[in-house]
């Protein structure tokens, strides 16, 4: 068992050469922490076990052997371990190595890419408690034949007794669930009882593991390809000759996924297994659908909606002889262990959800797994209809290889955008809300006819803020310097970085008045909107606010593909590759507000996030159309978006990025410093500023405020390091580094706290 809840208590023998363990704890420190192993379990400690160490007086927490080796650390006293866990390793030697790079490369402790990967169950002694189920047998008195006609006979009056006897003889089974053999019975739980007073039944506990068996695999179901496909993926195998990674740029509706499921049948024939990554969870509900009715119980889905004790008992078959051969999950998939890792899919690679932002390690699941699949001699595909600016820049010098599928299936058109002049129709009071004339017309159109039609607003909420009319009082977070967005459902006002939560205020505090305005939309007051203009539409909505549970990604996306809904209101995650046959309309409802974001990626994103959406209307049967609203109809991203033009987007912005000196063409890292006490960070600041200038000289920017500059009461100060490609990127970590430690020497700045998110999206 890999998580026996005996542990094996650790005596040492005094006299003996001591060995040492190296062992990674979930601290937020640098480095290992060493102790002794003692001379009775030598022979049992493996790199990668889960040992019980001593910390401090009195604390004992649970930590990962890194190293073993019998170098006496000098001039401190090692302790002794406490105790193993297990009687195995829980991590393989790849993934230890790779959480050294992740800890390396994104600056991170390797104790907080421990804590990151590894399930909570599997952090504490007796976190995880596999499931089980009361099972029935006879006693031994009773388990032969003869036992049994002796039972029968002692049960003659009572027939209750008598027929739950009968019911497991026939079952012809050493044992059953409790339940079953209650069930087929059809007896009572006081009947159950009495014969195991009896002793006649006895019961025990019996582990069945929470994980679902998805029914047998079947091959055959795999479609052929069409001509192009087969093209497409004969290409991608001669590219993969020569080059480990290959980028696959097809357009929305291609048919990648038809692609990657004939890649993943040669992998399982090979015996080797497949990482499936995706950006969402919503998507991973759609596409395991789609993948369980080819590969059923071949396939495990893993991600952070499951349940702790689901993802230990993931991690702990991924160990086995009986490992699942495909992995289908979000970011957090990565860490897994993999034995026999031959390909890694990263669907949507160009997604931002892939970046974790909070908390660190503030790795890249791409890159990470870019960096899994090498140190696995695996092969890549990187997919998507929308790359980013960097992965294309990649392509292009011949890092990775390319390959094109610019037609969609069955030869289906892309979508017909039109742009509508949101100011123009304002002027005009033309508008409903943020719904044109236009917009209203196809929709009512859409649903006449029996289709589907998606919205797309990326913003949650009802309104970003309310106001008051006379005074122009607006309600901010105490702990954050944002305002306040309305939940009017919940008659809430809530801050979206720190979850404060208030009452609305049925008056302004600050002159009294009552007359307070809502300003901005969210997907919230969207809803509520189309739920007055086309009340004959039946409206569902896809955002963080809908979607905290497992299950309600299931609802929403199974109500929409059955047609109990035909209306999806949504934030970017309705916009990331999800599948619907009778979407035939999508709406854009603010396009500036993703192009005037004050970000260098502003119009690679938007551009993104648009020719995504974009790409759901009229994948079958005939072709779709996006009603695109802006305010800015001249814009030179939106005649790219209409035609779908990605190259002429990439041309556009790779100059301007050369211009200036930005990715692909530079190395960002972002210095984040907090504190409660403004002074106090701008100070630290400001010296480490200049201390970092002293070595890198004008590639060191600010410090400045950023966009939000108090988070939960924490002021933040950030610096921008900006590195040439020829600089070693190892190097100038480490002068980072040595500069934080000078400076955090100084007892003023004991209560900083500083990180760095290296290639931040």
């Amino acid at each position: 068992m890999f998580f026996s809840r005996l542990f094996v208590t650790l005596r040492p023998l005094m006299g003996c050469e001591k060995k040492y363990v190296d062992v990674i704890l979930p601290l937020p420190l640098p480095g290992c922490f060493t102790y002794s192993v003692p001379e009775a379990v030598v022979s049992d400690v493996r790199v990668g076990m889960r040992v019980l160490v001593p910390l401090g007086k009195s604390k004992q927490l649970i930590g990962v052997v890194k190293r073993l080796h019998d170098v006496e650390p000098q001039g401190i006293k090692v302790k002794d371990l406490c105790a193993l866990p297990d009687q195995t390793a829980i991590a393989t030697e790849t993934q230890l190595r790779l959480w050294q790079w992740i800890a390396d490369y994104y600056m991170a402790p390797i104790g907080d890419v421990m804590k990151a990967a590894l399930p909570a169950g599997m952090k504490c002694e007796d976190g995880y408690r596999p499931k089980t189920e009361t099972y029935i047998r006879f006693t031994p008195g009773f388990s032969t034949e003869q036992g049994q006609h002796i039972a029968l006979d002692m049960l003659r009056r009572a027939d209750g007794q008598r027929r739950v006897v009968e019911t497991f003889i026939g079952m012809e089974t050493p044992s059953v669930s409790k339940t079953r053999l209650m069930n087929e019975s059809h007896t009572t739980l006081t009947i159950m009882k009495s014969l195991v007073k009896r002793g006649i039944l006895e019961t025990f506990e019996q582990e069945t593991g929470r994980l679902n068996q998805n029914g047998q695999p079947h091959p055959e179901r795999i479609k052929p390809l069409t001509t192009t496909q087969a093209e497409a993926l004969e290409a991608l195998r001669r590219q993969w000759e020569t080059k480990p990674t290959v980028l696959l740029h097809g357009v929305t509706g291609s048919g990648k996924t038809e692609l990657y499921i004939h890649l993943i049948q040669h992998e399982i024939d090979r015996g080797r297994q497949v990482l499936y990554l995706l950006p969402e969870i919503a998507l991973t509900v759609q596409m395991m659908d789609r993948l369980q009715r080819v590969f059923g119980s071949r396939m495990g889905i893993y991600h952070s909606r499951y349940s702790d004790a689901e993802r230990v008992e993931i991690w702990r078959k991924q160990l086995t002889d009986n490992a699942y051969d495909i992995i289908l999950g979000a970011r957090s998939a990565v860490f897994l262990p993999m034995q026999r890792l031959g390909l890694v899919i990263i669907d949507e690679e160009h997604e931002t959800s892939f970046k974790q932002a909070e908390p660190s390690p503030r790795y890249h699941a791409r890159s990470v797994a870019l960096m899994l699949a090498r140190m696995s001699g695996a092969r890549t595909v990187l997919g998507t209809a929308t790359p980013s600016v960097e992965t294309y820049h990649n392509a292009m010098r011949g890092k990775y290889g390319i390959v094109k599928m610019e037609q969609r299936y069955a030869g289906l058109e892309l979508p017909e955008v039109e742009i509508v002049d949101v100011k123009r129709l304002q002027k005009r009071r033309e508008m409903s809300g943020q719904y044109s004339p236009n917009l209203l017309g196809r929709l009512r159109e859409t649903l006449v006819r029996g289709e589907q039609a998606l919205l797309f607003q990326n913003r949650r909420g009802f309104s970003p803020m309310i106001e008051c009319r006379t005074c122009g009082w607006v309600p901010r977070c105490p702990n954050c310097d944002v305002s306040l967005t309305l939940h009017r459902r919940m008659s809430q006002l809530t801050c979206h970085y720190c979850g404060h939560v208030e009452n609305v205020p049925e008056r302004c505090p600050a002159c009294d008045e009552t007359k307070l305005s809502n300003r901005g939309y969210g997907t919230e007051r969207i809803e509520e909107q189309l739920h007055e203009l086309v009340p004959e539409a039946r409206v569902a909505r896809m955002d963080l606010d809908t979607t905290r549970t497992r299950d309600s990604y299931e609802h929403i996306i199974s109500d929409f593909g059955s047609g109990r809904t035909n209306v999806l209101i949504g934030t970017q995650m309705i916009s990331k590759g999800l599948d619907f046959d009778r979407v035939s309309l999508v709406g854009i409802l603010q396009a500036d507000q993703m192009m005037n974001v004050p970000d260098f990626r502003a119009y690679e994103h938007a551009f993104q996030m648009m020719t995504q959406v974009s790409g759901r209307a009229g994948r079958k049967g005939h072709r779709g159309l996006v009603v695109l609203q802006t305010r800015q109809p001249e814009h030179p991203l939106l005649p790219m978006i209409q035609r779908a033009d990605y190259n002429a987007m990439y041309h556009w912005l790779i100059e301007e990025r050369r211009q200036f000196g930005y990715p692909p063409f530079t190395h960002l890292i972002d210095i984040y410093l907090k504190h409660r006490d403004e002074r106090v960070v701008d100070s630290a600041a400001h010296e480490l500023a200049s201390r970092l200038r002293m070595g890198l000289a004008e590639r060191i920017l600010g410090p400045d405020s950023p966009h939000v500059a108090r988070v939960k009461q924490m002021h933040i100060r950030k610096i921008i390091v900006k590195l040439e490609m020829s600089l070693s990127l190892t190097a100038a970590k480490q002068y980072l580094l040595q500069a934080e430690a000078a400076m955090i020497a100084d007892k003023r700045y004991g209560k900083l706290e500083l990180y760095y998110d290296v290639d931040p999206s």
